[in-house]
């Protein structure tokens, strides 16, 4: 399939410069508590507004609100309120401001637990609003069966799209969490896991599907996109049996695996809506079987359009080394950079990403992971060029210049996903502790203090920060979600 690689590269240069420009029953819940347990301050910041789904845009950038209301000269007075929450959240939360809630407007953090709870939570006060709990929660609760998939918010700002163990995919309304419509995704759930965030765009919901710890098989990798009104399945792409575009019973397929589990799931290209997702260990055959690859779909996942496969794509499979461990990190000049488990960051060049064909090979760059230690976590992206990583051996960031990243610093300090907001580069170490940094020049803006984590990473937005607790491996029916306040 031809392109012009010149003019894909302008259009998603564009589309950045415009993003960097734009800057079911009510539940009551113990009063959360600040540090020195006092009631929480009435909280007036007003910078920053909606953070509606993880990666803050389609895009997965996670290149947030231009201000927030924290600044490096006030990060470092940040007041910690803990929220007991009926399950652990391992993943973000989402935000929204002042919007109808129980028939009053609230700043609302928005967060869905390990077994299928979401929440909505005051912003302002700790307050839990109303919790939704999926039918069969009692079946599942305390066992492997769990998702880490953030929610989003949908555009109108009156509901929110959620997953659950049970493989389904539901629209609440934001007034009071009853369910709007619920569309499984799978028809496998035991096996078939919604570990990614989900991601909405041209009001499709997306969506996509891996496995449990240990890969047991059959489950295939699939995204699968949802019309955001009515909850239709419209089309679903399977990374094995890629021929068959309906969901497939996984056991009717020859081949398992191909996850796609990375933190950001689908991204969508803002040049051209077309749909990026990067597969675990699989079977790749360059047909109908694309384990280990960068994938690029077509706007509603009807077709594959373009793929990345590293030469090595079989030894990873052998090794247990996906390169699908993380996503796909979007960069001006129609490039992208992909980190996997082997402990490599690979940039690739959109418009050398070929169709209909097994042809491997191909990346612009290959440069390490800090410390090369595998990657577990996605890269922040701020303007296009800014390239932050962190994983369990440390934090760099990289700068994208003549078509080639440079190393412009690094550290010693671990983290999850990292976030852009408000000037500041904010970075969850899941030993415990939130970490603000320049974002230029990595110098430390301030240290606050965090419990230990897993996945989470946190959002900044309106003088306030969000971050939840807690690991989905440990399968615990309690967490904690912190929110960073100015006092």
């Amino acid at each position: 399939m031809g392109r012009s690689g010149m003019g894909l590269a302008l259009a998603a240069t564009a589309a950045f410069l415009v993003l960097a420009a734009c800057r079911t029953s009510p539940d009551t819940a113990p009063a959360a508590s600040d540090g020195a347990g006092a009631p929480p301050p009435a909280d007036t910041v007003r910078e920053g507004g909606d953070w509606p789904m993880f990666g803050y845009v389609p895009a997965r950038t996670s290149d947030g609100p231009a201000a927030t209301g924290i600044t490096a000269a006030n990060a470092g007075t940040l007041q910690r309120r803990q929220v007991q929450l009926p399950g652990t959240v391992d993943s973000s939360p989402i935000y929204l401001r002042q919007v109808r809630v129980g028939g009053a407007a609230h700043d609302v953090f928005v967060a869905t637990t390990t077994y299928g709870k979401t929440l909505a939570v005051d912003a302002a006060t700790g307050a839990i609003l109303w919790t939704f709990t999926p039918p069969g929660y009692d079946s599942w609760a305390g066992s492997r069966q769990i998702t880490t998939a953030a929610p989003v918010a949908d555009p109108d700002r009156q509901s929110v799209y959620a997953a659950a163990p049970d493989g389904q995919i539901r629209k609440l309304a934001l007034a009071d969490g009853h369910v709007v419509w619920a569309t499984a995704i799978t028809q496998l759930p035991a096996r078939e896991k919604i570990a990614s965030a989900l991601n909405l765009d041209a009001g499709h919901v997306l969506a996509a599907t891996g496995g449990y710890i240990g890969d047991a098989p059959p489950y295939q990798g699939h995204v699968a996109v949802l019309d955001a009104q009515s909850g239709r399945l419209l089309s679903v792409w399977n990374s094995l049996c890629g021929d068959r575009h309906a969901l497939i019973a996984p056991s009717s397929c020859p081949a398992s695996g191909s996850a796609i589990w990375a933190r950001r799931g689908v991204v969508v290209n803002p040049a051209d809506h077309r749909l990026l997702a990067a597969t675990g260990n699989g079977r790749f055959d360059g047909q109908t079987d694309w384990g280990d690859s960068v994938v690029e779909l077509a706007p509603d996942a009807s077709d594959i359009v373009g793929h990345y496969t590293p030469t090595d794509f079989q030894q990873l499979d052998d090794s247990d080394a996906d390169l699908g461990s993380a996503g796909p990190a979007l960069m001006a000049g129609g490039f992208l950079v992909q980190g996997g488990k082997d402990g490599k960051l690979r940039l690739i060049q959109l418009a050398r990403m070929a169709a209909g064909s097994a042809a491997t090979g191909g990346e612009s760059q290959i440069v390490s992971t800090p410390g090369g230690d595998r990657l577990f976590s996605d890269p922040a992206v701020m303007g296009g060029s800014w390239l932050f990583v962190a994983d369990g051996a440390g934090t760099e960031a990289w700068q994208l210049t003549g078509g080639q990243l440079r190393k412009a610093w690094g550290n010693g300090n671990a983290g999850t996903s990292p976030v852009v907001a408000g000037g500041l580069l904010w970075v969850f170490d899941p030993g415990g502790s939130l970490r603000a940094y320049v974002p230029t020049t990595g110098a430390l803006v301030a240290t606050l203090p965090a419990g230990s984590g897993h996945w989470q990473s946190p959002i900044v937005s309106d003088g306030r920060v969000a971050l939840a607790e807690g690991n989905a491996n440990q399968h615990e029916t309690r967490g904690i979600l912190d929110i960073y306040h100015l006092p």
